[in-house]
């Protein structure tokens, strides 16, 4: 059964961005995020700047939920939020 998290660190056919960059990019870009870790079904994320996370954008690739508190972000992305979280450390 697949999910919407399923692509990976590799970038789709046609140059399109995958999945842990579609994130990274709504998140702000990787010049606003200060840290990132997975938590169990959460994006636990700390950005320079709050204003800059697209939640509309999160919640089109299949966040169930975020959270934004001024510079803590929480993106609720179910039991992959470990894997995301260390393919986009790896963008960083």
């Amino acid at each position: 059964m697949s999910t919407p998290w399923e692509t990976t660190q590799e970038t789709l056919a046609g140059g399109a961005m995958s999945k842990p960059e579609e994130i990274l990019s709504a998140l702000g870009g990787a010049e606003n995020i200060e840290e990132i870790e997975g938590c169990i079904t959460r994006l636990r994320t700390e950005v320079v700047d709050g204003s800059l996370v697209d939640q509309a954008a999160l919640k089109a690739l299949g966040a169930h939920g975020v959270v934004v508190a001024g510079t803590v972000v929480q993106v609720v992305v179910g039991p992959e939020a470990e894997m995301i979280a260390e393919d986009i450390q790896d963008l960083l």
